[in-house]
This record gives structure tokens, sequence and C-alpha cells, in this order.
């Protein structure tokens, strides 16, 4: 098993970016212009690395490799995204890796890339790039080729001994079940559990009971073999069960208008272990979003725009404004899955605004968005 906080800290020393490895300060597929420049990126590394894995590592500096962290990046889709837009899609996962040093909720990400061993095309036109575009690393540029090139294995070697150094032993999971559990989680409930003798898991969370089911909020879990964080949520309910073989969690979102808000069960996430030393993810979108009256999102969706122009241009609000700001992303959101697209591009425009007016109603905007994504890309 690779420990994936070494394999970054190894990719970060082994020299600057190159053909099999590649790093970003931040993506963002949520706008045309980031999708179409992480999709490159992709396409690329995969045709530049046919027989191993190649890699992009999110929340570093350019300048001097410091690890300054993302958010926590849920969106299990991803591969779905990719398999949309490019023919031979690689294999393509994306990790949230903990560093100590990094606040809470900030994690740098670690996207892997295997190829199919075929050349991997940009299918459609996406911003400037064309349909039928192929791309290949020279050294740290992604670069246009000819669709005729020869897929060159150059990197095995070098890619094996930097896995080879990021290997975990008992020694690193020990110290991160105890620095998950003493450490980061000392003010939550805290557990951990060995599966098949090998791997553990640990999770912490605000636990509460409602009738006879145990939810929890403030939920982070760990798969600490391979220092990967599985899950993380300020907002958000989850249920956790497991038995000898599984770990299973399901997430719920409170969505509702008005005082009305209801619990819908949006993603339901269940890891295998198997007597081999290996797992496998599982993870279903079992969301059915609330529907509503077109004419009252309708007066919602402008009222909400109505909302941001006022905060853009520093106007004070009413006390009835100022709660319709907290239920904004909400109600955004509800807006985006009763049919009202242009929801989404108001939530991506709103983030700079809220931020500056309330942090916690930033942090639902993320969440709001974070739920969208995974909406859109199933």
């Amino acid at each position: 098993m690779i420990n994936k906080r070494l394999l970054v800290k190894n990719l970060l020393a082994h020299n600057d970016e190159n053909s099999f490895y590649d790093k970003k300060r931040f993506i963002n597929i949520g706008q045309k212009e980031g999708k179409a420049k992480f999709l490159k990126h992709v396409c690329a590394l995969a045709n530049s690395n046919p027989k191993n894995h190649s890699f992009i590592v999110v929340g570093v500096e350019d300048e001097d490799n410091k690890i300054v962290g993302v958010d926590f990046f849920d969106d299990s889709k991803i591969q779905n995204l990719v398999n949309a837009y490019l023919d031979n899609p690689p294999l393509i996962s994306y990790e949230n890796i903990p560093f100590p040093h990094l606040p809470e909720g900030k994690v740098v990400g670690l996207i892997t890339i295997k190829s199919n061993g075929k050349v991997c095309t940009l299918r459609k036109n996406i911003w400037k790039y064309y349909g039928g575009s192929v791309f290949f690393r020279e050294g740290s540029i992604s670069m246009p080729k000819a669709y005729n090139i020869d897929l060159k294995d150059i990197n095995s070697q070098a890619v094996s001994n930097i896995e080879l150094h990021a290997r975990n032993n008992i020694e690193l999971t020990l110290d991160g079940v105890i620095d998950f559990i003493n450490n980061r989680h000392k003010d939550l409930e805290s557990n951990y559990k060995v599966f098949k003798e090998q791997f553990v898991v640990c999770w912490a969370g605000i636990q509460k009971k409602v009738k006879k089911e145990v939810y929890f909020s403030r939920v982070d879990i760990e798969l600490i073999n391979e220092q990967v964080k599985l899950f993380y949520s300020t907002l958000d309910e989850v249920t956790i069960s497991y038995d000898e073989h599984s770990f299973t969690t399901i997430e719920y979102v409170q969505l509702g208008l008005g005082k009305t808000q209801k619990y819908y069960p949006l993603e339901k996430m269940v890891i295998n272990f198997e007597a081999n030393g290996t797992y496998q993810i599982q993870s279903d979108l079992i969301f059915e979003p609330p529907l509503y009256n077109k004419k009252t999102l309708h007066h919602i969706l402008n009222a909400n725009n109505a909302l941001l122009q006022k905060l853009e241009k520093k106007i004070a609000l009413t006390p009835s404004e100022k709660t319709d700001v907290k239920h904004l992303p909400n109600t955004y959101l509800i807006c985006y899955l009763n049919g009202f697209e242009n929801a989404k591009d108001a939530m991506e425009n709103a983030r700079s605004l809220v931020k500056k007016y309330d942090v916690e109603i930033h942090s639902s905007l993320k969440e709001a968005l974070r739920i969208l994504r995974k909406v859109k890309y199933n």
C-alpha cells in the first residue's frame, strides 16, 4: 500500500514538473476554461505515460513547492467528466491528502492518471481546443501533437522508484491513528476499525440520535494506511455502518424553502476490503431532488440575484434580506435542481461577494457547489 502523503513529498522532491508529474496551485473545473485546461493536462500525461501512472498535485505553489493546500474536493464523478470529453480516456482518481500543518478542511489534491495504452484525444470542442486534438508532455508543458505519433514508455522505472519509496509501514500507520484521534480531533468523538488485518479507517464527528438512527455532522473519515481523506464536511449529516468486509457511509443533505427543511439522501459510498490487500470504493448517487413550483422559484432566483447586487454595491440589507442571504446557497441549489441552469453561474459569481459578507454562508455555498458537481457529472 502506498502512503499518498509520502508519494506527494517524493514527487515534489524528485525534480520540477516533467512528463509524468504536474503541479497546480488549484484547478477549477466549474468554468469552461479551467475544465479545458484540466482535460488538456490529463490527455497529455496519459499519452506521455502509456505504461505507468502519472500525477497532478494540487495545492502547491509553483515557485517554491510550498504546500498551501486547497479545499477538500469531493467529486467522485470526475471520471465521468473525463469520459465525456476524451476518446480513449485514462482511468483517473482525485484523492484528498491531509498534511499536519494545513488548516482544518485544507488538503493537497492528488490526481492519479492511468493510460489505457491507446492514444488519448479530445472528443469535442471545448474553450479554444478543437475536437480531435492530441496533447503530449514536453518537459513541464502540455503541447499539441500530430495524431499518428507513437506512444513511448520512458518513465516506468522512475515512477516505480518513486512509488516504492512511498510504501507504508506499521510505524506510519500507528502515528496516523494517534494523530487523528489525539491531535486533530481531540474535541470530537473518534473511532477506528481494522479491516482484513491491514486497513485502518478512522472517523470523527458530532454524534446525534434521531429515533433509532445515529447521524454524524462535522464528519472526517480517513483511510490511514494511504493517508487519504475519504470524506469531510462541516455541514451535512452522515450515517456510518460497517461489517468485517466493508465500510459504508450515506450522506444526507438538508434542503427546503424557508422553515420547511428536510434531509434527503445524497450519495452512498461503500469501501470493500479484500483479503489480498486490495480495496474498491463504490460511490452511487441516490439523490432525488425536491420539486417546487416554477413560478415560485423564478421569483426566488430574481430575489437572490438582487441580493447579490446589493452586496456588490455594499448597500445595507434589511432584516428580512439578511435572513434570505443565509438561505441563498440552499435556494440557488434548489433552483438549479429544478431546471434553472443559470443558477449555477450565479453561485460561482457569488463566491467572492459572500466570502466577504459572512464566512458561514460562504461555507454553505461551497457545500452547495459540491453537491451540484456530484449531480451534474452523474
